[in-house]
């Protein structure tokens, strides 16, 4: 007796439903195989005997086929291995032990400590489950490793130091490494940017000015040539750390923003004209 998909028919002989689902579709002609199951209570009503098992038994089926175990003929026992039993439950949210989502939190860095490493300390407060069942809190401080050359993004987890509850595992904590805005430099990839203000004359002239790097310390920079719109200057292993290669920073690139003056007097305009007008 083989049931790969059952279709149900209704009292008017129309199909009523279409499922494909492993379990035993109720028919009215199928009640003689459970005529063989006694009642729990005898009917004072009916004074005729049970129908025996053989009685309950299609023409054609063998003895063979009864489980008498619980009644049913064999292809029907719950404990059969044919596709008609239904799959075990591997899993369930309400009994099994579940793990909570992980908990994240932004933590703060200075380029300086992206760019030597650093060791950063952080307290949190987190439920934690004593023995007696209760929720308590409780403050712990860890210790977050920061390498150098990390860029913003990257993430340390630590497991099982989140929220406790009864019947899951304790929470993760991820903490992500987030740059504090500098106020002189910025970050592009492994090298710095920093932009210097100079006045009009020094831009014509040349200059030789002090260049801030970061960490502290300052190196001399100097320029012997013409400052225009978009010129720029590249110091060489004066960027981040290179997390890739250990001991190799990046560049740090000086752009310059040229002040000009807001007024000139007639004298200094003559003068600018007589020195630039051939200049194209």
């Amino acid at each position: 007796m083989q049931c790969p998909s059952i279709r149900g028919y209704g009292y008017n002989g129309r199909h009523g439903f279409q499922s494909r689902r492993r379990h035993c579709f109720r028919h009215r002609n199928m009640d003689a195989f459970f005529a063989s199951i006694p009642p729990r209570t005898p009917s004072k009503r009916s004074p005729l005997p049970r129908p025996s098992l053989v009685n309950s038994i299609p023409n054609g089926a063998s003895l063979r086929s009864v489980d008498h175990r619980n009644g049913f003929p064999e292809n029907l026992s719950r404990n059969s291995s044919s596709k008609w039993k239904s799959d075990p439950i591997k899993y369930s949210k309400l009994s099994g032990t579940v793990k909570p989502p992980t908990i994240e939190r932004n933590l703060e860095c200075t380029l300086e400590e992206l760019c030597y490493g650093c060791m950063k300390k952080v307290m949190i407060t987190r439920d934690v489950l004593t023995l007696s069942g209760q929720i308590i809190q409780e403050d712990e401080i860890l210790s977050v490793k920061v390498n150098p050359g990390w860029k913003k993004g990257t993430k340390v987890t630590f497991e099982g130091m989140g929220n406790e509850s009864p019947g899951a595992y304790a929470a993760d904590v991820t903490f992500v490494i987030a740059e504090k805005r500098h106020s002189l430099f910025r970050r592009v990839g492994d090298d710095l940017e920093l932009t210097v203000e100079i006045p009009l004359v020094k831009a014509l002239t040349g200059c030789s000015f002090p260049i801030p790097l970061l960490g502290g310390g300052t190196m001399n920079l100097e320029i012997d040539e013409i400052i225009g719109p978009g010129y720029q200057r590249v110091i060489k292993g004066q960027g981040m750390a290179n997390k890739k290669e250990p001991g190799s920073r990046g560049n740090l690139n000086v752009s310059f923003l040229v002040n000009f003056p807001k007024d000139l007097t007639n004298e200094q305009r003559t003068a600018a004209v007589s020195v630039l007008g051939d200049s194209g």
